[in-house]
């Protein structure tokens, strides 16, 4: 299994920015000895390209959360599948001009050409995703919507999801990601939200209506988490705008505990097909 960290210059941001990304183009589907019988090695690469979830990271967190906090790298591995893992720094991935700071254009746009250019990935909307834990799950809808034609499916994991979250935060004494003044910070007049293109509720109400691509989406929460409420209802309200939506929950809190189990789960419900089995550490064949 190939990891591969790039630092690359993003327009979108106006600075070089790091991203991980897990690529099976390694596998090995013959023994290790067939060199000896005069095999060429060639590249695994599927026909058409590698599927490609592009994963968001939760507040605090960084382009590498994914890799340590869970096992990802395995199950894209088994299942042939691509991952992408961006840095967001705590910008909940929407658009701040003034900073130029155009996390939306950046997740939706440039990070999907700029890969494709890189890496074999398929460049099919069915065989392109994304995903994310809390501001990433948050980030995996707006963008996921907001995108609706390069993405065909998305996955939010314990994400804050409605519009009334932003504008009911705390005021003095609230933690600094739950205060007012750093909603306004990342997303302008937190007042405003609602009904803007910050909203993934008027993103998706806006795709029902058009009858524009409607990506199938899946929401999980763990059932201790205090964002359980919101998510039950963000699925309901989705099912309701006629997107095919997967809800499920799990024992767990808002931790990587929950997380873990709960991206396996994920990988499962994309549509993967079936992979090509190879050697590796945990498959050595004896």
């Amino acid at each position: 299994m190939a990891l591969i960290c790039v630092n690359f210059f993003s327009t979108s941001l106006a600075r070089t920015v790091p991203l991980n990304v897990v690529l099976p183009v390694d596998k090995q589907t013959e023994a290790l000895d067939a060199e000896a019988a005069g095999r060429v090695y060639e590249p695994h690469v599927p026909a058409g390209g590698f599927k490609t979830l592009y994963l968001l990271h939760g507040i605090f967190g960084n382009y590498t959360d994914w890799v340590s906090g869970t096992c990802i790298q395995r199950w894209a591995e088994e299942r042939d599948l691509a991952v992408v893992m961006p840095s967001g720094d705590n910008m909940f991935y929407v658009d701040q001009p003034a900073a130029h700071d155009l996390y939306g254009r950046f997740i939706g746009e440039e990070l999907v050409a700029l890969t494709r250019a890189m890496f074999p990935l398929s460049a099919r909307r069915e065989d392109t995703f994304i995903g994310g834990l809390s501001m990433g799950g948050y980030g995996a809808l707006r963008n996921g919507l907001r995108y609706a034609r390069t993405f065909g499916a998305v996955a939010a994991l314990s994400g804050t999801l409605h519009a009334e979250d932003v504008a009911g935060r705390g005021g003095a004494g609230a933690p600094f990601f739950r205060s007012r003044a750093f909603a306004g910070a990342v997303f302008g007049d937190a007042g405003a939200v609602a009904g803007s293109d910050r909203d993934p509720a008027r993103l998706a109400a806006d795709l029902a209506a058009e009858g524009g691509p409607m990506p199938r989406i899946y929401l999980g929460c763990g059932t201790r988490d205090p964002l359980l409420a919101s998510n039950r209802a963000a699925a309901a309200e989705l099912r309701g705008l006629g997107f095919d939506v997967t809800y499920e929950e799990a024992e767990g809190g808002h931790e990587w505990g929950y997380w873990n189990r709960a991206i396996e789960r994920v990988v499962d419900w994309l549509p993967l097909g079936e992979a090509v089995a190879g050697i590796g550490s945990g498959n050595v064949r004896v």
